[in-house]
């Protein structure tokens, strides 16, 4: 005769029979609704840019739903011929992407030499660029801005992108050398018992396997340098300021330009936004990488 064991289930807490509940459609719901409300900023900012000034200050930007003939494209056509505009969009753009390839270029060198190559004092020279991810970017304005008066490239270009480069590398180092050091090792030894040399061994086996990680970086620097203001305001010139520091400057002249005001918010805000979905997949592969072994 057999005799069945009872299974004996723990008590659970309030807390938990709660969130199993509320776990299937209606979280969801939630979920969506949230969603739905943090885009509400973004459509006003995009109705409101299709408006005439005339209708932004009559109205909110609502009342395109029930009058649509408001909706106009003149707004941007000014935009094209604001010169301090274009110009400063061009300027973000020479900024951004010059300084996320050095910091993806640079760091994934130094994040596999960190890895996988022996030098001496390896392990100190990586903690002293932990280090360095803890130091504020506002402790080393004023001593970078007397570097770059005295070098000559104070108010450049040029200057703004060593900036960000300089500080963009530790978290880079920090992040490529934590996930190359899961590569296999007997993927690396097979590659070298083929010929392959260091470098040869990190184009062809090191870079394609990290290409998550690689793609999360060039993400959270592009949108960093992209949307910074404090260092473009304090190291650009007139001839030299991205969009941040152009619509700053607009802003104290609201009432005379408030038709490019609204183009050039959407369009400085839109760009980040299109290269965040262009590479959410492996931007999620590389924030996950190393979750689970």
């Amino acid at each position: 005769m057999t005799t069945a064991k009872e299974t004996v289930k723990a008590p659970r807490s309030f807390a938990g029979r709660v969130a199993e509940k509320v776990s299937g459609g209606f979280l969801q719901f939630v979920l969506i609704l949230v969603g739905a409300l943090w885009l509400v900023p973004t459509i006003g900012l995009l109705l409101s840019s299709l408006r005439t000034p005339e209708d932004m200050s009559a109205s909110g930007w609502w009342k395109v739903f029930s009058k649509p003939s408001q909706l106009t494209f003149d707004s941007y056509s000014n935009l094209l011929e604001n010169s301090d505009i274009t110009r400063s969009l061009l300027n973000t753009a020479l900024i951004t992407v010059p300084a996320t390839l050095l910091v993806i270029v640079i760091g994934s060198l130094a994040g596999y030499a960190f890895a996988w190559m022996e030098f001496p004092g390896r392990d100190w020279w990586f903690l002293i660029v932990v280090g360095l991810l803890v130091v504020p970017v506002q402790l080393a304005l004023v001593p970078i801005a007397r570097l770059f008066g005295d070098i000559g490239i104070f108010g450049s270009i040029f200057g703004v992108i060593l900036f960000h480069v300089g500080f963009g590398l530790p978290f880079a180092v920090f992040l490529l050398r934590n996930f190359f050091a899961e590569i296999p090792r007997e993927l690396l030894e097979a590659a070298r018992l083929d010929g392959a040399g260091e470098l040869r061994l990190f184009v062809r086996v090191v870079m394609p396997l990290g290409g998550p990680a690689i793609a999360s970086l060039g993400i959270f620097q592009f949108l960093w340098v992209w949307n910074d203001m404090l260092v473009a305001l304090i190291f650009t010139d007139t001839d030299s300021q991205p969009i941040t520091v152009a619509l700053q400057t607009q802003v104290r002249q609201f009432g005379n330009n408030v038709d490019v005001l609204g183009p050039g918010a959407f369009i400085s805000m839109v760009i980040p936004l299109a290269v965040f979905f262009a590479f959410q997949r492996q931007f999620v592969s590389g924030v996950m990488a190393g979750a689970v072994k």
